[in-house]
């Protein structure tokens, strides 16, 4: 008992220096041969040929991948690092196109207040690289194939991947009105959400404009920010009940229909078919959008209409009306999409299909 005690004290001493520990010459031995093993080992490892890093650019047969994610802004990337830490394959294809590519600064990100979102993007790409099950692909994907446990990616490149389960997560493009210095004004001087951009224009003129029903609860909302709101009816009718709670609120409704937006010393010119021209500080529009791939039609996914356009139908477990394909971001959200929302259904969605794997 006291030799092997004193063999397991005398672990990492330097074999070069004298002891009189008993246990001394046995360890001595083990070190030596397993230093002569560890260095025929790297020997073997020097002459052998490398093994080359798996492509999907390379000639050979294609491996299967636990996850296929497309689209690779907030959600994508939350479900790439969600799998990446259990561990599981993924390969995620993106163009490099997010939504909020146009906006100067993203809010309520907690961690990330007040950052342009494309650097946030950057970064958490630069982190995903910590993760070598993780490969981040620039390409598009054309088509969606096969079933679950066996799903077919063709992209843009001519490649075909296979994958266990599929992530869409796409988003949404915004479609902008035929209307002079709108596109140019998006993001910046026309904007959708006011818990994205409100606090920056906090008791600012505000005007915003009526694309559906739903604009009246903003009319309600806004109040946190602003009490100077003036409403533009685009051309739309709007309801005698709304028209008399916008008058007890002392909310000016402007009619006829946007031609143009201008600029004029710091404030946003709205100019209309009327031939008047409104003054504001900041516009909050709500346009039509439509998903910025039509991969879910090929699939034959359900959806759900909202009033800016359509959404992706997912269960509790961000699964879609297919097994195995699941979704997340804006692509999937009817209400006030925004980055938090995004990063948490992606997470979600990466935790769920790979427990979906588990056996």
């Amino acid at each position: 008992m006291k030799y092997r005690k004193c063999a397991s004290q005398c672990v990492g001493f330097n074999l070069s220096r004298k002891s009189n520990c008993p246990g001394r010459p046995a360890l001595q031995r083990r070190a030596l041969l397993k230093l002569a093993a560890l260095s025929t080992i790297a020997r073997a490892q020097a002459t052998a040929k490398p093994n080359p890093s798996p492509s999907i650019h390379s000639t050979e047969p294609n491996t299967m991948d636990d996850v296929i994610i497309i689209g690779g802004s907030f959600a994508g990337l939350a479900g790439a690092l969600q799998l990446g830490r259990a561990r599981r394959k993924v390969t995620v294809l993106d163009t490099g196109l997010p939504r909020n590519r146009f906006a100067g600064h993203s809010h309520g990100l907690l961690g990330h207040d007040h950052k342009p979102p494309l650097d946030i993007l950057a970064e958490a790409r630069r982190q995903l690289a910590r993760y070598p099950a993780i490969k981040l692909v620039n390409a598009r994907a054309e088509s969606v194939s096969g079933a679950i446990d066996d799903f077919k990616v063709l992209t843009g490149d001519g490649e075909s991947l296979r994958a266990r389960r599929v992530i869409l997560s796409y988003g949404v493009a915004d479609q902008m009105p035929d209307v002079p210095g709108y596109a140019e004004s998006w993001g910046t001087s026309i904007v959708p959400c006011p818990y994205c951009d409100g606090f920056e224009v906090a008791g600012q003129h505000w005007g915003l404009v009526w694309s559906s029903p739903q604009s009246h609860n903003q009319v309600r909302l806004f109040h946190d920010w602003t009490d100077k709101l003036t409403l533009f009816d685009d051309g739309h009718d709007i309801p005698p009940d709304v028209q008399a709670d916008l008058a007890r609120r002392n909310v000016p409704l402007v009619d006829g229909r946007i031609v143009e937006i201008a600029h004029d010393k710091g404030h946003i010119a709205v100019n209309l078919d009327t031939g008047r021209k409104v003054a504001v500080d900041i516009l909050f529009a709500n346009p039509r959008n439509k998903p910025s791939a039509s991969l879910h039609e090929s699939l034959g996914l359900a959806t759900v209409a909202t009033p800016a356009g359509i959404v992706l139908k997912v269960d509790e477990r961000r699964q879609t009306s297919t097994p195995g394909i699941y979704a997340a971001g804006d692509l999937t959200t009817p209400f006030l999409p925004s980055v938090t929302q995004a990063s948490s259904q992606g997470a979600m969605a990466g935790i769920f299909a790979q427990q979906s794997m588990v056996v």
